[in-house]
């Protein structure tokens, strides 16, 4: 790709204003024709525009601003630049020469338009190279996933590449799922052998976007940095660059945006606003630019699998306020939701079972979740009408841009978290305008749980663990057929009901003469501990290290029931936890909680770890 780019910047050079003399422009515009054809099918002359766009288009496109340039002006543009060069000849050609060319354009101007669209097209992808060779980076990590079947060890390293670029402030953006889990992170610009390490300033697993910093003065001397532009319009051409797997030198692949709407992130299973082109974007190319112009439309980020030439980009609302956010907090604050789930009342018996007049729009609100500031000021079965004095259509759309919608949830996500929100209601046929607070929200069962380590609990065998996603992913790729359908369900669907809320699993049990009989209760949801319900798995520790009774009573799904005497379960953890090499009974995060909120002795604690 860089003998490619030298290439392009020698034809570009080889086609300069100052390699064309005006003796050769005046020859070019007064003795250029086709060649004779054989008989007996003679080719007529190409049209006079036709010939000026063929033997002028290098010209115009090392002018400054050739991007103006419309592909119906092409002819008329050519001819105003041959004059500005001051060529012999130039002002011979008159009005009615420049009307009769014109209107031959419209018979046979397809080829010169064609012409001038690849001539244009062409010096995009240039541009485009020229900016990202002291712009784009490639990031290499070294990262380590843990076990959730075994969450007190770490998955085998592996090693990962992607891409990067440069942004003010000495910064390098990248995706987060470029550096998710990292132990060790290098970067290496364009024509260097060197690699430079790099720490992760900020990572928003949500948006899949990642903030990096180098320390190294040398990597900076030479590096420009990148400015954001704006969403692109549809079938705007954009250049995407990186490093793609097949080779270790930059890549360009150049395409057209398909479509702008609200997309499934997949690395963080979020629903934010995502950039559809036709560009070909493969595992390398994630957190490489794509460039409009010479700014920034996007960061390459993901691929539509099964299907051909179908990649995605973050937009620059969505970088801006990831960037932003970071900013003002000095960490990543999270994309904002209202928690609700609304249906739309496209049906217009639903409607009118609602009271909705014909003039009004909107959709109808069926669950709050009880931790939203929502949940304080609607209700179930409202019709939400407006956000923020946006009418909201019947299917839960909004206007965007010229004749196109976008689902009303693009304008929650761009709120800052905090930020005041004003609904327009229909409520038992009255219309009522409510402010709320829009922030953040986590859901009961986390969807991911990037670059910290997995929270558990081991006593007599039994292994207790928070229910998250990534657990439920360990069952293989199709983990929603083969994991627990009980546990699924729950994660997919259920709300939490109060802060610091988890559902407790009893993920399996590690075989001992103190819990015979029990093995096969592993996978259940742990409901309470001597009576006392469980809130999370902080709770159920505290209850465990703080039982004074004889015996120990877990209450678990499906009305199943574990007893143990707790002096003897005591005594045999330390046995077990030796027997398979288990460091100790309770994570780390649990150790430091309750250090910090004083819930437990110093000796409990020690016991926990040693135990």
């Amino acid at each position: 790709m860089l003998a490619a780019a030298r290439s392009l910047r020698r034809l570009s050079s080889s086609s300069s204003p100052s390699s064309l003399s005006p003796a050769s422009l005046r020859r070019l515009l007064l003795h250029h024709h086709p060649p004779p054809q054989a008989p007996p099918l003679p080719r007529p002359p190409l049209p006079y525009g036709q010939t000026l766009a063929r033997g002028l288009r290098p010209l115009v496109a090392a002018r400054p601003g050739y991007r103006r340039f419309s592909a119906a002006s092409c002819s008329s543009t050519l001819l105003r630049v041959v004059r500005e060069c001051g060529a012999p000849g130039a002002t011979a050609i008159t009005e009615a020469e420049r009307g009769e060319e014109e209107g031959r354009e419209g018979e046979d101007g397809g080829e010169a338009d064609a012409a001038a669209a690849v001539a244009r097209h062409d010096t995009d992808v240039y541009a485009a190279v020229e900016l990202a060779l002291d712009s784009v980076v490639k990031v290499f990590t070294v990262s380590s996933s843990p076990s959730y079947f075994l969450p007190w060890q770490n998955k085998a390293q592996r090693e990962s590449m992607g891409s990067g670029f440069v942004i003010p402030g000495r910064r390098i953006i990248t995706n987060a799922h470029v550096v998710a889990d990292h132990t060790f992170v290098l970067v290496r610009k364009h024509g260097s052998p060197t690699k430079y390490k790099a720490e992760v300033q900020a990572v928003g697993h949500e948006c899949d976007l990642a903030l990096l910093k180098v320390d190294s003065e040398e990597f900076w001397d030479g590096m420009n940095s990148l400015e954001l532009g704006d969403i692109p319009f549809l079938q705007e051409a954009v250049a995407v660059v990186g490093y793609p797997q097949g080779g270790d030198n930059i890549s360009v692949t150049k395409g057209v945006v398909s479509r702008v709407e609200p997309t499934q992130y997949a690395h963080g299973a979020t629903q934010l606003m995502a950039i559809q082109i036709d560009a070909a974007i493969n595992p390398g190319n994630s957190g490489g630019p794509a460039i409009m112009g010479d700014k920034v439309a996007g960061v390459a980020f993901q691929n539509l699998s099964g299907a051909e030439n179908i990649g995605y980009i973050i937009p620059v609302p969505v970088i801006k306020r990831f960037i932003s956010g970071v900013e003002e907090s000095g960490k990543y604050s999270g994309f904002c939701t209202l928690g609700i789930s609304c249906q739309a009342t496209e049906n217009i018996q639903l409607r009118e079972c609602f009271g909705m007049r014909p003039d009004l729009t909107g959709v109808l609100v069926s669950r709050i979740n009880p931790l939203s500031d929502a949940h304080r000021v609607l209700k179930k079965d409202d019709i939400l009408l407006e956000f923020d004095g946006v009418p909201i259509a019947n299917d839960g759309t909004v206007p965007f841009r010229n004749r196109e919608r976008i689902t009303f949830d693009h304008l929650v996500s761009m709120k800052k978290p905090g930020e005041k929100a004003v609904l327009k209601v229909l409520r038992d046929g009255n219309e009522h305008e409510l402010n709320v607070t829009v922030r953040p929200l986590q859901p009961l069962v986390p969807v991911h749980q990037f670059d910290q380590l997995p929270s558990y609990y081991i006593f007599a065998g039994f292994v207790f663990i928070p229910l998250t996603q990534p657990y439920l992913h360990e069952f293989g790729e199709d983990w929603y057929n083969n994991s627990p359908r009980r546990l699924c369900e729950r994660a997919l669907r259920e709300l939490p009901k109060k802060a610091g809320e988890q559902l407790v699993i009893l993920s399996q049990v590690l075989m001992d003469d103190i819990n015979v009989g029990y093995e096969r209760l592993a996978e259940l949801q742990v409901k309470k501990v001597n009576g006392i319900e469980v809130e999370n798995l902080k709770h159920l520790c505290s209850l465990v290290e703080g039982c004074t009774e004889e015996n120990l009573r877990f209450d678990l799904d499906d009305e199943r029931v574990i007893v143990l005497k707790y002096k003897n379960a005591k005594l045999a953890t330390s046995r077990i936890l030796k027997r398979h090499r288990i460091p100790s009974a309770i994570s780390s995060d649990l150790v430091d909680e309750q250090a910090t909120d004083g819930e437990a002795t110093n000796g409990e604690i020690e016991a926990s770890c040693t135990s």
